[in-house]
């Protein structure tokens, strides 16, 4: 994190993203397997995992893609959308955790207020960079 925010002030943001990229793909498939291998009888993947933690995952890895095309920047609203929602999701680890009794309500205005309006951001920031897409191609 501190290497992506040092590089992201200097100017040099391909360091930034590479490294935000590489240090992902490292976790996942480097650390993860690595410890696969040394464990003697595997490694137990959590219900929950499955459920909850790898599904928001791969949402979070689609929403990115229209964000991260549109006029090749991530702006700063977009960065604070991505810091929102990390901060949204480890507050819903630890209500969970807790067995809070905001845990409902939190998830509620999750479902139902925060995640329409993202969609409608991912299809509004879409749309309209395929139209300046196309009205470049004229």
């Amino acid at each position: 994190v501190v290497t992506s925010i040092v590089a992201a002030v200097r100017g040099e943001r391909d360091i930034a993203v590479g490294n935000v990229v590489g240090s992902n793909i490292f976790n996942i498939l480097g650390v993860l397997g690595l410890s696969t291998l040394v464990a003697l009888d595997g490694i137990p993947v959590a219900a929950s995992v499955v459920a909850f933690d790898l599904p928001v995952m791969i949402a979070v890895a689609v929403a990115c893609l229209p964000m991260f095309f549109h006029g090749g920047t991530i702006d700063r609203w977009k960065g604070a959308v991505f810091f929102f929602y990390y901060v949204a999701y480890t507050a819903f680890l630890v209500l969970r955790a807790q067995s809070h009794d905001a845990l409902d309500e939190f998830s509620a205005m999750m479902v139902y207020f925060v995640l329409p309006i993202t969609a409608l951001t991912l299809i509004g920031v879409t749309w309209q960079e395929l139209r300046r897409r196309g009205g470049a191609a004229r």
